[in-house]
């Protein structure tokens, strides 16, 4: 399988306080799905990944194929791996049809 990689031309960074806040509210049964930890500059727009797109894209660093992907994630999130599966790849082909992933 291939390997996933980030393109070069986004600015990207993690807000680390903000990650920490949205892990607490997570542990306290919170819904975080919409609260964003990583923030892309593409064309000049910048866009927001929530924890678990954010650690997708972190992963992408062309060493990892969609299915290390999901072996990662799955350590780190409690959720059915059948689930976990569709989410990423759903997740990875978004960004791939944006060209903000792309084959290694």
């Amino acid at each position: 399988m291939k390997n996933l990689s980030r393109n070069p031309d986004i600015v990207w960074r993690v807000e680390k306080r903000r990650e920490a806040e949205i892990i607490k509210a997570l542990d306290a049964g919170e819904d975080v799905s919409d609260k964003g930890s990583v923030i892309l500059i593409v064309s000049g727009m910048m866009h927001q990944l929530n924890l678990v797109g954010g650690r997708i894209w972190t992963l992408c660093d062309g060493q990892r194929s969609l299915d290390d992907l999901v072996e990662a994630l799955s350590g780190e999130f409690e959720v059915e791996r059948g689930e976990l599966t569709g989410d990423v790849e759903a997740f990875v082909d978004d960004l791939l049809k944006r060209g903000w992933l792309k084959y290694a």
